[in-house]
């Protein structure tokens, strides 16, 4: 199974969190994220996971992984 951890600074609340989940739950082979606002990371489990496809995803939210 593949991790990869991101650091999504612009997140602010509740509904920035929830707008990066939702993003990266709707890519094929997520099979779990977990994003925290306190410490502004999210972290996407799954067994073929493309780092391209994640950071897409999180833009398409209107963030920037870092």
């Amino acid at each position: 199974m593949a991790e990869f951890t991101y650091r999504v600074p612009g997140m602010t609340c509740g509904h920035c969190t929830q707008a990066v989940g939702d993003e990266l739950r709707a890519l094929a082979g997520v099979e779990s994220v977990e994003v925290d606002l306190e410490t502004k990371l999210a972290v996407v489990r799954g067994p073929e996971l493309d780092d391209a496809r994640l950071r897409a995803a999180i833009g398409d939210a209107g963030y920037e992984a870092a």
